[in-house]
């Protein structure tokens, strides 16, 4: 077993005021995201420029924040908003869900599209290879806070979270960490390092997250007010994330099915 670093989650505190080590962690993930996206930009014909890059990051930022939290809200604690609608606001208390933020993503991208006049996939699919890192960053935000810990093992790398009880327990954010953080972003980066088909990136992105992460439910401790949601051994992320690699196997299907149609009239 090892020992759970146990780091103050709160990094700095001035006052009242305290910023917790989980707010740095998205910090650090949309700055890395940002250079990152301005390196791509800076090649000869990349159709992308920094004004537009920093408009992203915000556009996305925003997404992430506001779709990750109704996100989380509806669904994770749907019955608790019924029951107290203004919950919703109450940011404070924590809860953030990727699907949720995914989505608020796509908006993002939207609205991001139809200002600077890009179609939607060329917006999503620049993007895609680097929402990982957020991922990525995220999880260690995770981990150093001490929650969303795994179920009860005896491995030799278990640890024992302080909230999470007397028994060691799988570091699934740190399983997450580097499967949707850092083994999905090396897969996009070196497949979008040439030109790809529209839609091709978002869609190995989707089946590649969805996979992941529904590997490692196998390890994560279940929402104790949610359980198991189907046959017995299925948890809410792990439904959320089948219709994820369904759609990105579609549309991954789609986009090279369409190249070698092309390809075909020339």
């Amino acid at each position: 077993m090892l020992t759970y670093p146990n780091i103050d989650p709160v990094a700095i505190s001035v006052g009242p005021l305290s910023i917790h080590w989980y707010g740095l962690m998205y910090l650090l993930g949309f700055t890395i995201a940002y250079y990152l996206m301005l390196h791509r930009a800076n090649k000869t014909d990349s159709g992308w420029n920094k004004e537009q890059v920093g408009d992203l990051v915000f556009y996305g930022a925003m997404g992430v924040v506001l779709g990750g939290r109704f996100g989380y809200v509806i669904f994770y604690n749907f019955s608790k908003f019924l029951d107290d609608p203004l919950w919703l606001f109450a940011v404070w208390e924590g809860g953030m869900s990727f699907h949720g933020g995914l989505l608020g993503v796509i908006v993002a991208c939207i609205l991001f599209g139809r200002r600077y006049k890009k179609s939607f996939f060329t917006t999503i699919d620049f993007a895609a290879p680097v929402v990982p890192i957020g991922l990525l960053t995220g999880r260690l935000g995770n981990f150093i806070g001490g929650e969303l810990w795994g179920r009860v093992s005896d491995a030799p790398w278990a640890m024992v979270f302080p909230k999470g009880g007397p028994l060691a327990r799988h570091p699934s954010q740190l399983y997450e960490m580097f499967l949707e953080g850092f083994v999905l972003f090396v897969i996009l980066w070196i497949y979008t390092n040439k030109p790809r088909p529209a839609m091709a990136a978002s869609g190995i992105f989707m089946m590649g997250y969805g996979v992941f992460r529904f590997s490692v439910e196998f390890f994560r401790q279940p929402d104790s007010h949610i359980g198991y949601d189907l046959l017995g051994w299925m948890t809410r992320g792990q439904i959320l994330c089948v219709p994820m690699v369904l759609v990105g196997l579609y549309i991954f299907t789609k986009a090279h099915s369409h190249q070698q149609t092309l390809a075909g009239k020339k």
